[in-house]
C-alpha cells in the first residue's frame, strides 16, 4: 500500500459533521488499535474548497480519541495522508491524520451575524 500525502492547505474548510467514534471490527465488535497500540478513532469530515459549490464528506482515522470536537465544529486535520486500499472486488481510499483539533466555534445560524439572506457565492 502506498500513503499519499495531503497538502491541507489547499482543501480549504474542514467542519465536523459526525463526531468521533472508535472504530470496531464489525464482526467481533473488538476495537482496533493502530500499529503502536493506540485505538483508532474515526471522525467525519465535510471538506469544501473555496472555488467549489460542493462538499465531500470523508472518514477521517486518526489514533486516540480527539477532544473537544463536536458536531458542526470547524476542524484543523494535521498530517492527512491518504491510502488506496483494495480487498477482493472492494477497493477505496481511506484517510487518516495525525490529529483533528478544534479549529473554532461549532458553525451554524447563530455562528453568522451578517443577516444576508441574498444569494450566496459572496463573503459575508
Amino acid at each position: 500500500m502506498q500513503t499519499m500525502p495531503i497538502d491541507v492547505g489547499r482543501l480549504g474548510t474542514f467542519l465536523c459533521v459526525v463526531p468521533p467514534e472508535p472504530r470496531a471490527n464489525p464482526e467481533t465488535g473488538e476495537l482496533r488499535k493502530d500499529r503502536d497500540g493506540n485505538p483508532i478513532y474515526v471522525v467525519g469530515v465535510a471538506v469544501r474548497q473555496a472555488d467549489r459549490r460542493r462538499a465531500d464528506v470523508i472518514d477521517i482515522s486518526v489514533p486516540a480519541e480527539p477532544q473537544g470536537i463536536a458536531e458542526g465544529m470547524p476542524v484543523l486535520v494535521n498530517h492527512l495522508v491518504a491510502t488506496y486500499w483494495q480487498i477482493g472486488d472492494r477497493s477505496g481510499i481511506a484517510f487518516r491524520a495525525s490529529t483533528i483539533t478544534p479549529a473554532g466555534p461549532p458553525a451554524g445560524p447563530s455562528a453568522s451575524s451578517s443577516g444576508n439572506r441574498g444569494k450566496s457565492g459572496g463573503d459575508a
